[in-house]
């Protein structure tokens, strides 16, 4: 299945959602109104399968770099960026900008985030590797003691010496496509993705290699 195929795939599914032709998204509408309820994993596997699959698999764990693996992402971080896709009140623009996810989140209501983002966080994910390993020793430097000359922290303070992040706080990196990693610190250095002031920060003190190295040593953390 290319690339090509999956963008169709996943615009005619938002476009359902937006009609209300899926069977949960009429019956999650009350969750619109207040607090979203307690997270309801079967609810959560419904979307993931009917929406989320195609580019993520069914069970979080995608098929190469172009998307992330979401499998054991903390749940409160997968709702957080769900709704940085969504234009919030005030602003004039999303915080992360794709248009794809910006029609997928804004099919979805509170409850429906809530759902999906449990179902991720229960499934296992698959275990990455380091491809390169010539540029281990300057990943690992840069993950665990940070580059100190230049104000760049360890990435272990936050997201922990394996990668398993902190609910709520950090995401879980541990095992995530090193190309996708790679992406996300290029867009936080040139502010196409604006939701996190400190990894903007820290991410324009990186040069391309260093992105590259500590974004293939976190593929292989386990």
């Amino acid at each position: 299945m290319n690339r090509l195929y999956k963008t169709l795939m996943v615009l005619e599914l938002a476009a359902a959602l937006g009609a209300g032709l899926v069977g949960w998204t009429v019956t999650a509408q009350a969750a619109d109104a207040g607090t979203p309820a307690k997270p309801d994993v079967t609810r959560g596997q419904a979307i993931a399968t009917q929406v989320c699959a195609a580019c993520h698999g069914a069970d979080g764990n995608s098929a190469g770099g172009a998307f992330p693996k979401l499998a054991g992402q903390h749940a409160e971080y997968i709702v957080k960026q769900l709704k940085d896709y969504k234009t919030q009140p005030g602003a004039k623009e999303p915080a992360r900008k794709n248009p794809i996810m910006a029609g997928i989140a804004g099919a979805l209501n509170d409850q429906d985030m809530v759902n999906v983002a449990a179902y991720f966080e229960t499934q296992k994910a698959k275990p990455g590797y380091a491809r390169d390993k010539n540029t281990v020793p300057v990943g690992q430097k840069i993950y665990r003691g940070g580059i100190a000359d230049r104000g760049v922290p360890a990435c272990a303070a936050c997201h922990g010496a394996t990668g398993m992040g902190v609910p709520v706080q950090y995401p879980r990196l541990s095992g995530q496509w090193s190309d996708y990693t790679a992406a996300q610190l290029t867009a936080f250095a040139q502010g196409t993705r604006n939701n996190s002031e400190p990894m903007h920060t820290i991410a324009l003190r990186l040069n391309e290699a260093e992105v590259k190295a500590v974004a293939d040593y976190i593929a292989g953390l386990h």
